[in-house]
C-alpha cells in the first residue's frame, strides 16, 4: 500500500524592483524547502521579479508534481490575491494539462505577525518602552502597502486594531503609501491631533523594497519638520519563523479545504493580549443591552453564537 504524496507548496509573491527585497522572498522560498524536505517548494512572482510565477510551476512539474497548493505571500487580499494569481494559476493549468491546485488565502492580520509588529515596535523603542506605563505615551502609524481596493485597505485597519488592543499603546493609527489615503505625513498629522508626543512608524510589510524604504523617507522627512515630536521607525516583518510556520499553516488549511473566515482573531480561539480567559468558552444565546427584543414574555430572541472550531 502506497501512501499518495502530499501537494507541493508554491509560493506566490508581488514582486519588487528592489533586488534586496526581491532575494529576501528567494531566500525565504529556499528556506521552506529547508524546513520541509520532503514537500517540493517552489516561488515566483507576479510581476516586476524573477522568477515569474509560471516558472515556478514548470519548475515543479519537471520535478513530477501534479498536485499543488499555492499560498500568497501577501498581508492582505487586494488585486493580486484576488485576481491576478487565481487567472496566472488558471493559465498554468492550460499550460501543464493534467495539474490541479488548492488556493490559500493571504496571510494576515494574524496573531503570529501581530507578535513580530509587537517586537519591531519594542525594538525600535529600545529602552524608552520597558513598562506599560511607557507604551501608555507611545502612538504608532501601521503603514499599509495601499490599494483601489477598499477591502484591502479596510483589513490594514482591522491590524491595527488588533494591534492596539491589549497591548498598552496610546492608539495604532493606520497610513497608506501609495493608492490610498491618509499618506505618512498626513498620518503623521493626524497622529499629532490626536495628542502624539511619541510615534513609532511601523511599515506592514514582509519584506524590505522600495516602498518600505519610501515610508521610511517620508517619515525622515517629516520628523526633520517637526522636531518637538520623538518620532522612530520600525523594521519591516522579516523572514521570522512566526512567518514560515504561518505559511505551512495556509499550506495545510488549502490542502485539507479548511479555509476559515475569521477565526485567527478569534477571541474564543486565540490567546489575544489580555483577553486569554475567553479561549474555549463556551457560548450561550445573549441578548444585546440596546436591542428592543421585547424578551418579557419569557422567549429568548438574541444571537446563538457558535465558536466551534
Amino acid at each position: 500500500m502506497t501512501t499518495s504524496q502530499p501537494p507541493a507548496l508554491l509560493i506566490a509573491g508581488h514582486g519588487t524592483r528592489d533586488d534586496a527585497g526581491a532575494e529576501a522572498f528567494r531566500d525565504f522560498v529556499r528556506e521552506l524547502g529547508r524546513r520541509t524536505p520532503e514537500l517540493p517548494v517552489a516561488g515566483g512572482f507576479i510581476e516586476l521579479s524573477p522568477p515569474p510565477l509560471g516558472d515556478a510551476v514548470t519548475e515543479l512539474v519537471e520535478r513530477g508534481v501534479r498536485r499543488f497548493a499555492a499560498v500568497p505571500l501577501m498581508l492582505v487580499s487586494a488585486g493580486h490575491a484576488k485576481g491576478d494569481i487565481p487567472a496566472a494559476l488558471a493559465r498554468e493549468k492550460e499550460r501543464h494539462p493534467g495539474i490541479s491546485y488548492s488556493y490559500g488565502r493571504p496571510l494576515g492580520p494574524h496573531p503570529a505577525l501581530l507578535t513580530v509588529l509587537e517586537r519591531r515596535l519594542d525594538e525600535a523603542l529600545g529602552a524608552t518602552a520597558r513598562t506599560p506605563f511607557d507604551r501608555a505615551d507611545v502612538t504608532v502609524l501601521l503603514v499599509g502597502r495601499g490599494s483601489t481596493d477598499p477591502d484591502a485597505n479596510a483589513e490594514v485597519h482591522k491590524a491595527a486594531r488588533l494591534l492596539w488592543e491589549g497591548r498598552g499603546y496610546a492608539g495604532v493609527e493606520t497610513a497608506f503609501v501609495s493608492l490610498a489615503a491618509p499618506d505618512v505625513p498626513s498620518g503623521l498629522d493626524r497622529c499629532v491631533r490626536l495628542g502624539a508626543r511619541r510615534i513609532v512608524v511601523l511599515p506592514y510589510f514582509l519584506f524590505t523594497g522600495i516602498l518600505p524604504d519610501r515610508v521610511r523617507l517620508q517619515t525622515e522627512g517629516w520628523a526633520a519638520a517637526h522636531p518637538e515630536i520623538e518620532v522612530r521607525s520600525a523594521e519591516v516583518i522579516g523572514p521570522e519563523p512566526e512567518l514560515l510556520d504561518l505559511v505551512m499553516e495556509r499550506y495545510r488549511e488549502a490542502v485539507a479545504g479548511d479555509l476559515r473566515m475569521n477565526c485567527d482573531s478569534c477571541v474564543y480561539r486565540i490567546a489575544l493580549p489580555g483577553f486569554e480567559d475567553k479561549v474555549g468558552m463556551p457560548q450561550q444565546p445573549h441578548f444585546h443591552p440596546d436591542d428592543d427584543d421585547h424578551h418579557h414574555d419569557g422567549h429568548h430572541h438574541g444571537h446563538a453564537h457558535s465558536h466551534v472550531h
